[in-house]
């Protein structure tokens, strides 16, 4: 018998990255690890591109762009694993929030980003559910599920930067969310289109 190590598997899952996954057992769970870890870098990267505003305690961020390509490429479950080990990293010290902060109160109730940090995860797992059945193979679906993935995600943190900072809802949309509109719609566009060019690479639409 050969070991189990050496087994062949198919990879069922229809996510960009995991398309081109090796089929040999061990080299696919190393395959899935890296991918999770370098999703987690990827988002801490584009954290540094920050730009506080004097209007709100809630910075324009590169990290959407980077939550939406790590959900839609990798899945549902390795996606929000990636988001997870990012904000993990990120709660033991490592400068991976936002203009290079770190620490667990980053991600506690008195935060006011705590709620999109969080959110990053779920709207992660939303993108790559939706990606995994088929949205991401057109421009058309990919910005549908790019634009349900940002919903998720002001869906818990326009709540909690409203408890973080004591405000209503409508204060707190006007904080958290319309500053953010346009930039987010060219990172939802940006997304979109990358995720189709990447299918056609592969071959395997």
């Amino acid at each position: 018998m050969r070991p189990a190590d050496d087994k062949e598997v198919t990879v069922s899952s229809t996510t960009l990255a995991l398309a081109v996954s090796p089929t040999n057992v061990r080299q696919a769970t190393w395959y899935r690890l890296l991918l999770a870890l370098g999703g987690s870098w990827l988002v801490a990267g584009l954290a540094q591109v920050s730009i506080p505003l004097p209007f709100t305690p809630v910075p324009i961020t590169g990290q959407t762009l980077g939550v939406l390509l790590v959900g839609a490429s990798l899945g549902p479950g390795l996606g929000a694993l990636s988001l997870g080990m990012y904000l993990a990293q990120g709660a033991l010290g490592l400068p991976f929030f936002a203009g290079g902060s770190s620490g667990v109160s980053v991600l506690g109730l008195a935060s006011a980003t705590g709620g999109y940090l969080w959110g990053f995860v779920a709207a992660a797992a939303v993108v790559g559910w939706l990606s995994r059945h088929g949205w991401d193979r057109s421009i058309r679906s990919a910005i549908g599920a790019m634009f349900l993935g940002e919903v998720v995600l002001y869906l818990v943190g326009i709540p909690w930067l409203a408890a973080a900072i004591d405000v209503s809802l409508g204060r707190a949309l006007e904080l958290g969310l319309a500053p953010f509109v346009i930039g987010d719609t060219i990172k939802v566009l940006l997304a979109a289109g990358l995720l189709p060019a990447g299918w056609r690479l592969t071959g395997r639409r």
